[in-house]
This record gives structure tokens, C-alpha cells and sequence, in this order.
């Protein structure tokens, strides 16, 4: 009779990294002062301070406050042309800057705790897959023991 050959479970490297708590979702805040050279890492930490610091609701008042100091300006030059570009440069370019870095402040932390909540669902996947492994295992086990107990009560035709 041929011999059973168990089946054997080779772990995936990433697995193996994930069950080692090496492996772990990224996030945004992960990528934000990674740089070749000091230059570049000094350009992203004042870039993110600026960023940080204009891309308050605070700051868009600021400057909301800011861009109507020139309106009478603005008004009192019955110019359309300079009355369209008060609006369109001095107020909307102005406060609606640091009102979208807060919107996509927002969005880049949903998209993390998406990113975080889709990562525990791969974790829980693969736990299940181990014990489904594990559960594979005992049960080829308890088949060797039938096929060999099988073989023990019937005369060998080799």
C-alpha cells in the first residue's frame, strides 16, 4: 500500500511577519519627514509645520479677517475687474487654502483608520487560515490512524 504523505504548511514571509508584529499598516504620518539627504529632510519638517500651521479653521479666520480689510478698498474703486479679483484672489484663494488642508487633514485620517480597520480584518483572516491549518493537521492525523489501523486488519497485497 502507498504511504500517506502529510500535507505540510509552508508560512508565507509576510505572514510569518505579521505574527511576529514586524509587519503593520502604513499611515500617512509614517511617510511624512522620510527624505535622501538632510536637505530634503529639513524641506518636509518646514513644509509640514507650514502646513500644520496654515491648515487650521483658526488660520482661515485669520484670514477671512485679513482679506475683508481690503474689501472697502475693493468696493470703493468701482472697478469689476479689481472688485472679481478681491474675491477671487484676496478671499476665496485665501480662506479656502487653509479650509481644504483641514478637509484633507480629515480625509488622510479616515483613510488611516480605513487602512488600520482593513489590516485587523487580514489579521483576523489569517488567524482563521492558522487554525483552519491547525484543524487540516489533527485531522490528517486521525486519518493516518483509521489507514493504518485499516491496514493492520486487512492482509497486504504487495
Amino acid at each position: 500500500m502507498p504511504e500517506i504523505i502529510n500535507y505540510r504548511h509552508l508560512i508565507h514571509p509576510h505572514t510569518k511577519a505579521v505574527l511576529d508584529g514586524v509587519a503593520r499598516p502604513t499611515r500617512t504620518n509614517d511617510h511624512r519627514v522620510k527624505g535622501k539627504t538632510g536637505f530634503a529632510r529639513f524641506n518636509a519638517k518646514v513644509g509640514l509645520l507650514i502646513t500644520l500651521g496654515v491648515g487650521t479653521m483658526i488660520c482661515a479666520y485669520i484670514f477671512a479677517i485679513v482679506a475683508l480689510i481690503s474689501l472697502p478698498s475693493a468696493i470703493n474703486s468701482h472697478n469689476l475687474t479689481i472688485i472679481i479679483a478681491w474675491i477671487s484672489s484676496n478671499f476665496l484663494q485665501l480662506v479656502l487654502l487653509p479650509i481644504i488642508i483641514v478637509g484633507q487633514n480629515i480625509q488622510a485620517a479616515a483613510s488611516d483608520k480605513r487602512a488600520e480597520d482593513t489590516y485587523k480584518d487580514a489579521e483576523a483572516v489569517l488567524h482563521e487560515a492558522i487554525e483552519i491549518q491547525k484543524h487540516l493537521l489533527s485531522q490528517d492525523e486521525a486519518i493516518t490512524e483509521v489507514v493504518n489501523a485499516l491496514r493492520g486488519m486487512t492482509p497486504s497485497h504487495a
